[in-house]
């Protein structure tokens, strides 16, 4: 069964947690903290994860890379989080929040337009057009990030309308025509192969994401946080994030 819990807030992560606790059921309950970008990938890895694991329920909770490290240092209650950025894991880990994280998955930035294209967008250059409806992520995101990385690698002052909080928002606003043109990453472009379609980005323009994930340090259930990151890192982990539009490390 796939479930998809979006952009839970740390009050709503802990008023999970403390149910699971209470729960009579033989489980154990993992809760997995995700980028926003893992949604659809996720959804499958916990599918999967669980057939092979009966004795784990595992819940995702997904939000911006941001908001979750956010929720971390809170000290939200989580067990294992996976961020679209090595930058903010990496502060956690300074931190003692997560053990030593690990690069599970790499993703790219894309140049996205609904699938038929009504603002007639053939180049990066185009976005300097204040006439076109243009979005990105907000720059403490790191698709944000990313997208000023785009931009300042081929030298194209955007005309921007919106930044958003996290890339599945700005993926579903460029999908339902809100939107002309907007930088996402390409497993946002491949999991709505009939709502939107890339526009090439200038030659040498090639930006990167690294996926980390790491056990939240105060997990109370280590072994079965550990347990779900190999299972991420193996073969069939592997199979699933690669079918959504990931790419290896």
């Amino acid at each position: 069964m796939f479930r998809m819990i979006r952009a839970l807030v740390a009050a709503a992560a802990v008023s999970t947690a403390l149910a699971g606790c209470g729960s009579d059921d033989d489980s154990n309950s993992l809760l997995v903290l995700a980028a926003s970008s893992l949604t659809d990938s996720f959804d499958s890895m916990e599918t999967a994860f669980e057939a092979a694991n009966p004795d784990v329920d595992v819940e995702i909770s997904v939000a911006g890379s941001s908001a979750l490290s956010v929720q971390i240092e809170q000290g939200a209650p989580a067990d294992v989080v996976a961020l679209a950025d090595t930058v903010p894991m990496d502060a956690l880990a300074a931190a003692g929040l997560v053990d030593a994280p690990v690069r599970f998955a790499t993703n790219s930035m894309v140049l996205a337009v609904p699938i038929d294209n009504p603002g007639g967008v053939d180049s990066l250059d185009a976005l300097s057009d204040s006439a076109l409806l243009v979005g990105v992520c907000a720059p403490q995101v790191p698709c944000g990030r990313y997208a000023q990385e785009v931009f300042d690698a081929a030298g194209v002052e955007a005309s921007l309308d919106t930044e958003e909080p996290d890339v599945r928002s700005l993926a579903g606003k460029l999908a339902s025509g809100e939107l002309d043109a907007g930088l996402v990453y390409a497993t946002d472009v491949e999991a709505m192969p009939d709502r939107l379609m890339t526009i090439p980005l200038p030659d040498g323009v090639d930006v990167r994401a690294d996926y980390p994930i790491a056990i939240v340090g105060d997990t109370d259930d280590r072994d079965g946080a550990r347990r779900f990151i190999d299972f991420v890192t193996s073969p069939d982990g592997q199979a699933i994030l690669a079918e959504a539009g990931f790419g290896g490390v």
